[in-house]
């Protein structure tokens, strides 16, 4: 028998023991087996390739991923992400190289799917490229439509592919500066009606030239509107016959009879634009959206069509309407929300209006300031608005003078209101007046909402405009530098005087080579600007996730986040630069659904 102190002692010791044995202390020989671990969960869609870039630092390349559903599971190597696998699991195998889902920071997507399935003339001068998109575009269309723009000619003056001509000439004074800008080839086209008439029988169509200087309308419009010779502006033959062609006063009169689009003719746009997205690895884009075309986005979720994630920006002056409902920033859906309102400080370098300090060499002027700047005091005010329900500006700004003052008024906003969280954009940011702005912007955090593509296609008419100012033009590298976030999209579907594809890739290839797709000039136009490849891939990804607040979702492949991804035919990182242009996409995931296959 144990005296009564000596059963104490043991009853501690035994006490202690336990307590040692749970913490660890003695755990080379646990007291019971360990519980083994829980089976993987399976996925229902594994995708592996030969590599691939995530976008995630903790984890920067890996072979696969693992999907469940609409998110990721897991991302690794091979036998990390096979380990997901389950009997009902869809496994693709393919040789490429595998990266997030591209997000563009910037499109036009009702006026894209208007031009896909329409008629897009900007690079058509002859006769025979016009009858060609004009018969397509008849096919396409739904009965009843109108065939609309097309904007012929634009690249008329300068072929696609130029890189333009160094300035030989002194500025010309306004009243001596021809119009339009930038100059006529000695015989522009000018097409006649007989030229579309046998085409287009029972389908109205009212053509534009790029500048809007000329119109076109066939027989049927002419008769929807009643034109005679007797208009003014409507040009006739010396036999009285209406040749089609308009002035701009007369081709204003006609539009006023053009109908409506009817949802059938929205959808059928909408769905060439989502089809063009798709086989270009596009995930995700930041929208300038009418209310129309959001109508159309709604649409297209309820049918379960919508195969790209939209952040739709209504204009900066909608911002008290949206209040007034209670819809803040990232109000919607996982496939559409707002993701931001737009605004406008000057015009374009296509037209010659943006807005400049000093004068253009062609023109003599300096460009234009657009109506939000009217009256006086008129975007502070909005921007004080629409900061205070909540809403992110991103404002349009491409001049030198206009974006020191968009970031003049961005200052002045944010120091009269309280801090809170601002991912406010400065959009296109095209002419810098020199790197003391790219140093701005960094400090005030303004997001550098940029298109490449505008480089390798507006050098064509650049140094020809405003000379040596263009050196700071797309200066993407000294913005990366000053610590400004790169953004990166592509503005399509362009505007009346060029054509920007959706194709990040082409983008891509615009900011690390700054070369045409011809490959000129060599070395690139003022190479200095150049940027590295993975710079290019975050600036469409990574970066454009956290522009719209959305980086826990978006732009990585990450576990957790929303399974949108894109492999690739080749390595990016394995090619030359000038071949980055010729990569492939030959998957495009969204969410988990498999929304394009390249054909084999």
């Amino acid at each position: 028998m144990i005296p009564d102190s000596e059963a104490a002692v043991a009853r501690l010791a035994g006490v202690l023991s336990a307590i040692l044995v749970a913490s660890g202390a003695f755990a080379a020989t646990p007291a019971t087996p360990a519980a083994p671990a829980p089976p993987a969960p399976p996925a229902t869609l594994i995708v592996l390739a030969a590599g691939g870039w995530t976008g995630d630092p903790a984890r920067p390349r890996a072979a696969g991923v693992a999907v469940r559903g609409e998110e990721i599971l897991a991302v690794g190597t091979r036998e990390e992400v096979m380990a997901h696998r389950g009997t009902q699991t869809r496994l693709l195998e393919l040789d490429g190289f595998l990266l997030p889902g591209f997000i563009d920071n910037h499109t036009h997507f009702d006026r894209a799917g208007a031009l896909l399935a329409g008629v897009n003339l900007l690079d058509v001068a002859d006769a025979e490229g016009l009858r060609r998109r004009v018969a397509e575009a008849r096919e396409r269309l739904p009965r009843g439509a109108w065939l609309l723009g097309g904007d012929w000619g634009a690249y008329e003056a300068w072929g696609r592919g130029s890189t333009g001509a160094a300035p030989t000439a002194e500025p010309k004074p306004a009243e001596q500066a021809e119009r339009p800008e930038p100059g006529d080839p000695a015989q522009p086209f000018t097409p006649h009606r007989d030229l579309i008439d046998p085409l287009t029988r029972d389908t109205p169509a009212l053509l534009s030239r790029w500048d809007g200087s000329l119109w076109l309308a066939n027989a049927a419009a002419l008769e929807a509107a009643g034109v005679t010779c007797a208009w003014e502006g409507a040009e006739c033959d010396a036999d009285g016959r209406l040749t089609g062609r308009l002035s701009p006063a007369a081709a204003r009169r006609v539009r006023e009879v053009v109908p409506d689009k009817t949802l059938e003719q929205r959808l059928v746009e909408a769905r060439a634009a989502l089809a063009d997205l798709r086989r270009h690895g596009v995930t995700g884009i930041h929208d300038i959206t009418p209310a129309a075309q959001l109508r159309v986005f709604q649409e297209l979720e309820r049918r379960g069509e919508l195969t790209v994630r939209v952040d739709a920006r209504p204009t900066l002056d909608r911002w008290q309407q949206l209040a007034a409902l209670g819809i803040g920033h990232g109000f919607g859906s996982e496939r559409l929300r707002i993701g931001g309102l737009k605004g406008f400080v000057d015009g374009i370098m296509g037209n010659s209006s943006a807005r400049f300090y000093e004068p253009y060499r062609t023109t003599g002027e300096r460009g234009q300031w657009r109506d939000m700047m009217r009256p006086e005091g008129n975007l502070l005010r909005l921007l004080r608005g629409a900061d205070a329900a909540g809403h992110w500006p991103h404002v349009h700004a491409i001049g030198d003078e206009a974006i020191d003052t968009l970031l003049d008024l961005y200052e002045q906003a944010m120091a009269d209101a309280p801090p809170r969280e601002r991912r406010w954009r400065l959009i296109h940011a095209q002419v810098l007046r020199g790197p003391e702005v790219a140093a701005r912007m960094a400090r005030l955090g303004v997001v550098a909402e940029v298109q490449p593509y505008h480089a390798i296609d507006d050098m064509r008419w650049m140094e020809e405009r405003i000379g040596e100012r263009s050196r700071w033009a797309y200066a993407f590298r000294t913005l990366h530098q000053a610590g400004v976030r790169l953004s990166f999209g592509s503005d399509w579907p362009g505007t009346n005087a060029s054509w920007y594809p959706s194709d990040p890739l082409l983008g891509i290839y615009a900011a690390v080579t700054r070369q045409t797709l011809e490959g000129a000039p060599a070395g690139g136009w003022f190479p200095q600007e150049r940027v590295d490849l993975e710079t290019a891939l975050f600036a469409y990804t990574v970066n454009n996730a956290w522009a719209a607040g959305e980086e826990g979702r978006k732009g990585s492949l990450t576990p957790g986040k929303l399974a949108d991804l894109v492999v690739l035919d080749r390595d990016p990182f394995a090619v030359a630069p000038e071949k980055l242009k010729d990569l492939r996409v030959r998957l495009t995931v969204l969410g988990g659904e498999v929304v394009w296959e390249a054909p084999l």
